[in-house]
C-alpha cells in the first residue's frame, strides 16, 4: 500500500502544481458553451458568508430542520477545516471529535449513536471485542461540497436508525460545483502544510461538460505524522507525555458522470469513490519498557482504513408535474478496517509477534424519495415519502503469527506456553453476520395562514435483522463457542411532529423571526460486536456479546427560534431527550466460577441504563459594518444516568466560539476564540476512580487570506495560527474514562500550530 499510495500522492501533487501553473493562462480564455442546466452552481458566496443557521437547503430534504446547520465548500476552505476536530474547534460549538474511538460526539453521544452518511449512504461503525474504534470518518474533507450537521433525534423520522445524538450528512463534489460562469470546464486545486501533524496535503478537481453530459475527477492526499499535544516528556513508559511517533498516508479518488435530459428535468449519475488511510505508530508509551516483554523500537501498532463505493443515481425536478422531485440511489459499498501489531517478545513466548485484526463490511442498498407540493383549500402541502433498503455482510478475522506452537488437542496450553492462552490468533471472534434493513417514511409539511404557520408530521417504520452464519474460523476459536447464537431482529416506529410559526416577516431590523417546536423519537440497534462478539478462552477471561439486546431509543423535544438573515441572524434552541435501554457493559460471571475464566470472569452487554440529556444551543452572526462580521456559537449540555443518578462522562462542558472577521474582494482576516468551562460533573468509572475532570480553557486563533491577482486568476493564499498562546488544554471527551494509562499531559490537545494553504479555481 505504501508504494501505491506514494505514487498516487506524487501524481496528485504533480497534477495540483500543473493546474496552479496553468490557471492564470486558462482563466483569461473565455469558454464558449451552451446555457448551463438548472443544476449548475452559481458564483461563490460573498467574502463574509458564514454558517447557515436556518436549516439545510431543499436538496438535503432528509436532514432539513431547525436543528440542522450547513457548512459549504467555501466555508470549509475559509476556516481551513480538513477534519472533524477542525470543525469542532473553529465552527461548531457543542460537538467534539473523540480520538479514543474515532467518532463524532453530538449532544454528548458518540460512536454508533451518531449516524454518518456520505451522499446519503449510511456508514457503519465497525468495532469488535479487541478494538473499540470505528471508521465513520473515512472520507476526505477536500472532496466535500456541503456538510450538514443535524443535532438531536429528529433525523430518525427520515434517515432511520443510528442518529440518537444526531447526524453528520456530507455530500461530495459534483461537476456542477466546479464549473462556473457558464463555461464548459472548471478546476479547483489546493495544497498546503499543517504543523498540527506536520502534514503536507493537496487535492485537485477537474470538471468538463459537453452538450448534456458533465464529468468530474477529483483526487487528494495527505501525508504526515503524529498529532501534537501539550506534553514535553519523551521518556519511555507511563510517564511519557509526548505522543507516540506516527507516520500516516491518506489518499482519495472521486469520479462522477452526470447525464441530463434535453429538458434538464432528468439527471442520471454514475459515481466511483475510494478512500484509503494507513497509520503506523512506533510505541513509546506504557505498552513498552526497557526490560519488559515489548521494548522500544521492537513494538509497532497501526491502522488501515479503506472505503470503496460505486453508485448509480437518478434525480428529477419538474415543479407542477406528477412529482415535483424524485431522487434515487443504488449503491455498493465496502468498508474495511485493519488493526495491526508488529513486535518482538523478549521474556514470554520469545520471538516475533504480529497481528492483523480485520473487520470488513460489504453492503448493497437503495435509497429513494419523492416530493410533491399541492394545495387543499386553505392548506398547502409538501409531502416527502421514501424508502431505504439495505443488505450487508460483515466478517471479522484476526490473523497473526508468534512463537506459540500448534494449539494442543485439549485446546489449553500448559507449561512454558501457558501465556499462549492469552494471545489467540488465526480465528474469528464473531460469526459472519448477514444484515438486512428496510425502512419506509413519509412526512407532510402543512402550511396555513399563507404558509406562516407550518405543521410537519412525519413517521418512519424500520425493520432490521442481524443473522449470524457459522464459519470454521469462529467455530474453532479459542473461546469455544457452543453452537451459533440466535438472530437479532426487531422493528421500530420513529414519529416526529414539528411546528413552525413566522412571527415576523420582512421586519426592518430582524427581518424574519420564526419560533419552532418539535418532538421526535429514534432508535439504535445493537452492533454486531454487542450481539455476537466473543474474545477470550476458558482458561483466561471472556468478553461476550448478548444476542438478546434490545435497541436503544431516544425521545426528545426541541424548542427555539430562528431570526434574521446572513447580515444579522441566528438561532436559539433548548433541547431535552430521554433515552431508554442504553447498552452497557457489566460482569455477567465472576472469576473462577466452576474453575473457569479465572483471570477476569465474563464481561457482557445488557440493557440497563436510562439517561437524560438536555441543554441549550445558540448561533449568531452580525455584519455590524461594511466588510465586518461577528459570529458566535454556544452550547451547554448536561446529561445524567437516571438509573443511578450519576453524570454521563461523554458530555462536553459548556463551550463557545466567538470570531470577528474583516474582508474585501482582495484580502481578509479573522480573529477567534474557543472557550470551554471546566467539567467537574463526572461519574466514577472503576470502583472509586473518578472520570477525568477537565479544566476550562480559552484558546485564540487568527487567520488571514489574500487574492494577489484577482484580475488574472482566482488564486488565494491563506495562513492560520491556532492556539496562539500555546495553551495546554484538554478536550474532556477525548480523554479516556477510568484510570489513565499515561501521565495527564499525554492526553492534551495540540499547542500552537500553523496551517498554510494555496488554492486556485477557474
Amino acid at each position: 500500500m505504501g508504494m501505491h499510495s506514494g505514487r498516487l500522492r506524487e501524481g496528485v501533487a504533480l497534477g495540483t502544481l500543473m493546474v496552479m501553473l496553468a490557471a492564470p493562462a486558462l482563466a483569461q480564455q473565455s469558454g464558449r458553451s451552451r446555457a448551463a442546466p438548472v443544476a449548475q452552481a452559481t458564483e461563490a458566496p460573498v467574502v463574509l458568508d458564514q454558517i447557515t443557521v436556518e436549516g439545510a437547503a431543499p436538496g438535503q430534504a432528509l436532514v432539513a430542520g431547525p436543528t440542522t446547520t450547513r457548512t459549504t465548500r467555501e466555508q470549509l476552505d475559509r476556516q481551513q477545516v480538513q477534519s472533524l476536530s477542525d470543525l469542532a474547534n473553529r465552527v461548531e460549538a457543542g460537538i467534539s471529535f473523540n480520538r479514543q474511538n474515532n467518532s463524532l460526539n453530538i449532544r454528548g453521544l458518540d460512536g454508533a449513536r451518531v449516524l454518518t452518511t456520505v451522499d446519503g449512504i449510511r456508514q457503519p461503525f465497525l468495532i469488535d471485542s479487541r478494538v473499540t474504534r470505528g471508521g465513520t470518518s473515512a472520507f476526505d474533507f477536500d472532496s466535500l461540497s456541503t456538510l450538514d450537521l443535524l443535532r438531536g433525534p429528529s433525523g430518525g423520522s427520515t434517515l432511520g436508525s443510528g442518529g440518537l445524538g444526531g447526524v453528520l450528512a456530507v455530500r461530495t463534489l459534483d461537476p456542477e460545483d466546479i464549473i462556473r460562469n457558464g463555461r464548459s470546464y472548471g478546476a479547483l486545486a489546493k495544497t498546503g502544510f499543517d504543523s498540527t501533524d506536520r502534514a503536507v496535503f493537496g487535492s485537485a478537481a477537474g470538471a468538463a461538460r459537453w452538450n448534456n453530459s458533465w464529468a468530474l475527477i477529483q483526487g487528494g492526499f495527505r501525508s504526515g505524522h503524529e498529532t501534537g499535544n501539550g506534553g514535553n516528556v519523551k521518556t519511555i513508559g507511563a510517564a511519557r507525555t509526548e505522543p507516540n511517533p506516527r507516520d500516516f498516508d491518506q489518499y482519495s479518488f472521486l469520479a462522477k458522470l452526470h447525464q441530463y435530459s434535453n429538458d434538464q428535468a432528468h439527471r442520471f449519475g454514475l459515481t466511483a469513490e475510494t478512500f484509503k488511510r494507513s497509520d503506523r505508530v512506533y510505541n513509546r508509551d506504557n505498552s513498552v519498557s526497557l526490560t519488559g516483554n515489548y521494548r522500544p523500537g521492537s513494538y509497532r501498532s497501526g491502522e488501515d482504513v479503506e472505503r470503496d463505493r460505486v453508485s448509480l443515481s437518478y434525480d428529477y425536478k419538474m415543479p407542477g408535474s406528477f412529482f415535483d422531485e424524485a431522487h434515487a440511489l443504488a449503491y455498493w459499498q465496502r468498508l474495511k478496517r485493519n488493526d495491526l501489531t508488529n513486535g518482538y517478545r523478549y521474556t514470554s513466548i520469545v520471538g516475533n509477534y504480529a497481528r492483523n485484526n480485520e473487520n470488513e463490511e460489504e453492503a448493497y442498498g437503495f435509497n429513494g424519495h419523492v416530493i410533491k407540493s399541492f394545495n387543499t383549500g386553505m392548506f398547502s402541502h409538501r409531502i416527502l415519502a421514501g424508502t431505504e433498503l439495505r443488505m450487508s455482510s460483515l466478517e471479522q478475522y484476526s490473523a497473526g503469527s508468534d512463537a506459540c506452537p500448534t494449539r494442543p488437542a485439549s485446546g489449553v496450553y500448559t507449561g512454558a506456553f501457558t501465556t499462549c492462552n492469552n494471545i489467540p490468533t488465526n480465528q474469528a471472534e464473531q460469526p459472519k453476520v448477514d444484515g438486512r434493513l428496510a425502512g419506509f417514511y413519509i412526512q407532510d409539511e402543512i402550511g396555513l395562514l399563507e404558509n406562516r404557520l407550518r405543521v410537519t408530521p412525519g413517521l418512519r417504520y424500520d425493520w432490521y435483522e442481524e443473522k449470524p452464519q457459522a464459519t470454521p474460523a469462529y467455530t474453532n476459536g479459542a473461546s469455544r463457542p457452543v453452537g451459533l447464537p440466535a438472530s437479532s431482529s426487531d422493528s421500530a416506529w420513529s414519529p416526529r411532529i414539528r411546528l413552525e410559526y413566522d412571527v415576523l416577516k420582512n421586519a426592518p431590523w430582524f427581518k424574519d423571526v420564526t419560533v419552532f417546536a418539535q418532538w421526535a423519537k429514534t432508535f439504535r440497534p445493537p452492533t454486531a460486536n454487542e450481539l455476537y462478539g466473543r474474545f477470550g478462552s476458558p482458561t483466561t477471561y471472556l468478553r461476550s456479546g448478548n444476542p438478546d439486546l434490545r435497541p436503544e431509543t431516544g425521545n426528545g423535544i426541541d424548542v427555539g427560534l430562528r431570526f434574521g438573515d446572513k447580515a444579522f441572524g441566528g438561532s436559539l434552541t433548548y433541547f431535552h431527550t430521554d433515552y431508554r435501554n442504553f447498552i452497557d457493559t457489566y460482569q455477567s460471571q465472576a472469576p473462577c466460577v466452576g474453575g473457569l475464566y479465572c483471570q477476569g470472569g465474563i464481561t457482557s452487554f445488557r440493557n440497563v441504563a436510562r439517561a437524560e440529556i438536555q441543554g441549550f444551543e445558540a448561533n449568531l452572526q452580525y455584519a455590524f459594518a461594511e466588510n465586518w462580521l461577528a459570529r458566535g456559537s454556544f452550547a451547554y449540555t448536561r446529561g445524567k444516568n437516571k438509573d443511578d443518578d450519576t453524570f454521563l462522562n461523554s458530555i462536553s462542558p459548556m463551550q463557545g466560539i466567538i470570531a470577528i472577521a474583516y474582508g474585501t474582494e482582495r484580502w481578509g482576516a479573522e480573529v477567534s476564540t474557543k472557550l470551554a468551562a471546566a467539567r467537574d460533573d463526572v461519574a466514577a468509572t472503576t470502583g472509586a476512580t473518578q472520570g477525568f475532570k477537565a479544566p476550562g480553557y480559552a484558546i485564540f486563533n487568527a487567520t488571514a487570506w489574500w487574492k494577489p491577482l484577482p484580475q488574472i486568476a482566482d488564486l488565494e493564499l491563506q495562513i492560520g495560527v491556532y492556539n496562539i498562546f500555546d495553551r495546554t488544554y484538554w478536550d474532556a471527551v477525548n480523554v479516556p474514562t477510568g484510570v489513565l494509562a499515561q501521565a495527564r499531559d499525554y492526553y492534551s490537545e495540540p499547542g500552537r500550530t500553523v496551517k498554510a494553504t494555496m488554492k486556485v479555481q477557474f
